[in-house]
């Protein structure tokens, strides 16, 4: 068995409410074992057989493309999820570049289908006060520290909530990832 994690973007914001004792019946209904949720804000771990019935096993694509079509079936959006190996998870979380643990900071992880809008907004972060907002590239995804004082009103934040980047990029605390892992 494979050990995903599969992030939800949008969800639980917005209109569009996910009860996470619904999306753990619905990921389990999919034939995944050992699902479990993490917070309210769409964060699913779970494991997938290898191979199905012929002995094919799912490439990572297509269970991603078959997880979105389940959640846009049940709850009635256009879903779209970050979906990773929990060894993958583990890396990233691993390669956080700040100190996590700094008092009154933030410490965030940008997911993003699209490489192009993450070096868009790598490159946007170029300008930032380092006093408010710290931002690093890394594999597949951008690592960003923020001050609490500043939170959703950090010049990056605002960048980061344009309505570009919101069909392809979901940020989670590290916190919250590290939740994950277990």
């Amino acid at each position: 068995m494979t050990e995903y994690i599969a992030l939800l973007r949008g969800v639980n914001v917005g209109g569009i409410t996910v009860r996470s004792a619904e999306l753990k019946a619905l990921f389990e209904s999919m034939g995944f074992a050992s699902v479990r949720t993490v917070l309210a804000s769409g964060n699913v771990a779970f494991e997938q057989v290898e191979a199905d019935d012929d002995g094919r096993a799912e490439t990572s694509a297509a269970l991603k493309e078959r997880i979105e079509r389940a959640l846009g079936e049940r709850f009635g959006y256009e879903a779209w999820i970050v979906l990773l190996t929990r060894a993958e998870l583990a890396r990233v979380v691993e390669a956080f570049p700040f100190d996590a643990e700094r008092a009154g900071w933030h410490p965030y992880v940008l997911f993003g289908s699209d490489a192009a809008h993450l070096a868009e907004l790598a490159a946007a972060s170029s300008d930032l006060d380092e006093a408010d907002d710290v931002v690093r590239a890394g594999e597949g995804v951008l690592y960003w520290h923020n001050r609490r004082e500043r939170g959703v009103d950090s010049a990056f934040a605002k960048v980061a909530a344009k309505a570009r980047y919101k069909p392809t990029t979901t940020n989670r605390n590290l916190r919250t990832l590290a939740k994950l892992l277990p």
